[in-house]
């Protein structure tokens, strides 16, 4: 398992994978704000906000670890 969470992305991937979580987290906001009613969509933006940021601090990238080749 340790194997499994070893980084294995470059500064290029964690800039890239930083900016998405942070498009994720702007959508979840405008959701929020503008269609109240599409909350499960809101917590949808949100989780794949958390884990962008999470494999950005980390170094890490699930479908590298899955291997599964990404161009970042």
């Amino acid at each position: 398992m340790k194997q499994f969470f070893a980084p294995n992305i470059s500064r290029g991937g964690r800039i890239a994978r930083f900016i998405y979580g942070l498009v994720m987290l702007v959508a979840g906001i405008i959701t929020v704000i503008a269609a109240p009613k599409l909350w499960w969509l809101a917590v949808l933006f949100f989780i794949s906000a958390g884990f962008a940021f999470f494999e950005a601090a980390r170094g890490w990238c699930v479908l590298r670890a899955c291997g599964i080749k990404t161009k970042l």
